[in-house]
């Protein structure tokens, strides 16, 4: 897209990427004002370990604190812990802030700490793969909680970032002492009811409809925002949310379609902010079932097969899906870890060669399918920037070299409980699917090989959202070993092995980094993070 320069900042720096619009004033901060903001999709619970997934995570994260949270450059600050760090290679410590009350006036405690992080940890919580070191949480003291790791883990401070804490007492008495398991479609009170220590208060929430926020007079921080009330809106059309911004409808939508930026760029009384994104999209398939769920193969699966996951990651152009999809708003990538993130091997992001139609065709032929084959895909809606696009333009490129692919497109909900992993690691209902990744509790690429390319391990909790279940024993080994390596060079290295070896065997097709995209009335002053976190404590209206 003419005009459109982000690469340059965010290579050199990700603290770069934070782009603040405006300073934040005592004066204004004075004026009480309400904000209204809209997504294209709605936040998919209340419960904050319902699903790891960014813009749950983002928006839970203005009703319930962390301990330690990130500040407007991504750096860890204090928040419901004062003081952490190491006594030893496998204890950590964590200091907690006294006088922090819940919303409903009782007191912040170890005790909750405790629950929380076991909570975290616990049956129906999608954030176990933060906890896959730890081997023991407990209370030390009234004012201190103590870790035990199973091996030296330097990152469980950074992982942590993204754990709020809940309330012992609100959960037990409301029969919500577990999360909810979204991949079986269940609820509890916790789903649509909240009870944190954070800026913001729960006021109203109808699921598809809108949710209301409140103030929360007596948070233990300054507030440094000034709005008394917040409602978000999904809304599904983009045309429409589009609309309610030009008009002044709503305040902000979070999501930009990159055909309506350079109009809104246009508009008087909007500003647009764009950068890039943490987050890298990408295609997966099963290669775990010895059979596809949805396929007319019998008796074996295509993307078992080396040849036929090379035929279709070369055969699928990133380049038109940028210039014509994505309207030059994406960086297109051969890595599963976007340059910026600890990890990022520059040398290694080197896409092959597009195959001409009749080559892939070849390939598949010489796989054992004269024919081709045909195989379900599923894709979010409502998830990522133009996400049901991007798919229908991977089937249209599959169908020259003779995969059909039937496509399957669903909002967030559906899909997610669909293609994920079950509580107890066992696969999703997927044969190939689309998904996107940011490592931002970590900014590391040891996050993604844990999460998303080790083998799916029930005892480990390795491989939590490696729905296609991919396994490479020799990665496994490296991917095990960084996560404690402490030397520099040497862990630079297995992560260079670890990289190759993934990208060697076509495990995944990446597409791109995404860019981020909102826009704002100009009256609104907010912070964008590289991350695409939205914390609302950085919102002001004037």
């Amino acid at each position: 897209m003419k005009g459109y320069k982000m690469r340059l900042n965010f290579r050199h720096s990700l603290a770069l990427t934070a782009v603040v619009c405006a300073g934040l004033s005592a004066a204004t901060a004075a004026e009480a004002k309400t904000f209204k903001w809209a997504n294209s999709g709605d936040v998919s619970s209340m419960d904050p370990y319902a699903r790891q997934e960014t813009f749950l995570l983002t928006f839970t994260q203005n009703i319930y604190d962390p301990l330690i949270r990130r500040d407007k450059d991504l750096k860890l600050e204090p928040a419901l812990a004062t003081k952490w760090g190491q006594t030893d290679p496998t204890t950590w410590f964590f200091d907690i802030r006294p006088g922090v009350k819940f919303h409903d006036g009782t007191p912040f405690t170890a005790d909750d700490v405790v629950f929380s992080l076991n909570r975290a940890n616990g049956p129906g919580s999608n954030m176990g793969s933060n906890f896959v070191s730890v081997k023991e949480i407990k209370k030390v003291g009234d004012q201190r909680v103590e870790v035990t790791t199973k091996y030296p883990d330097p990152l469980l401070a950074d992982k942590w970032a993204a754990i709020v804490m809940m309330s012992k007492a609100w959960a037990e008495k409301n029969n919500a002492v577990n999360s909810a398991d979204m991949t079986k479609n269940e609820e509890n009170f916790a789903t649509r009811n909240a009870m944190g220590t954070g800026p913001f208060m729960l006021k109203e929430r109808r699921a598809g409809e809108k949710t209301i926020l409140v103030n929360n007079p007596n948070w233990w921080d300054k507030p440094t925002h000034n709005l008394t009330e917040v409602i978000f809106t999904p809304v599904a059309n983009p045309a429409t949310r589009i609309a309610a911004l030009k008009a002044g409808d709503i305040d902000m939508t979070y999501e930009v379609p990159p055909a309506d930026t350079e109009s809104l760029k246009k508009e008087a009384n909007v500003k647009v902010l764009e950068g890039p994104e943490t987050r890298v999209v990408f295609l997966g398939f099963d290669q775990e079932r010895p059979e596809l769920l949805e396929s007319n193969i019998k008796g074996k699966n295509p993307f078992k097969d080396k040849k036929v996951r090379e035929a279709i990651h070369r055969s699928i152009d990133v380049e038109a899906i940028k210039r014509t999809v994505m309207r030059g708003q994406s960086f297109p990538t051969d890595l599963m870890v976007a340059p910026g993130i600890n990890g990022y091997t520059k040398e290694l992001d080197k896409r092959p060669a597009l195959l001409k139609p009749e080559e892939a065709r070849k390939m598949i032929i010489d796989a054992g399918y004269p024919e081709g084959f045909e195989t379900g895909m599923d894709c979010p809606n409502d998830r990522y920037v133009n996400d049901e696009k991007i798919c229908q333009a991977v089937v249209a490129m599959l169908a020259k070299i003779g995969v059909k692919v039937n496509l399957r497109a669903q909002t967030r909900n559906l899909y997610f409980a669909k293609i994920l992993r079950k509580a107890d690691l066992s696969p999703g209902e997927t044969s190939f699917y689309m998904l996107g990744w940011s490592p931002a509790q970590t900014y590391d690429v040891h996050n993604v090989f844990e999460s998303l390319i080790q083998t799916p391990n029930k005892a480990t909790k390795k491989g939590q959202f490696n729905a296609g279940g991919y396994s490479n024993p020799a990665l496994d080994k490296l991917a095990d070993a960084m996560e404690q390596e402490t030397d520099k060079a040497k862990r630079d290295a297995m992560i260079k092995d670890a990289t190759k070896l993934y990208v060697d065997d076509f495990a995944y097709v990446p597409l791109h980094q995404q860019a981020v995209v909102w826009a704002a009335r100009k009256n609104i002053d907010l912070v964008q993070l590289a991350d695409n976190t939205f914390p609302l404590r950085f919102v002001t209206v004037k």
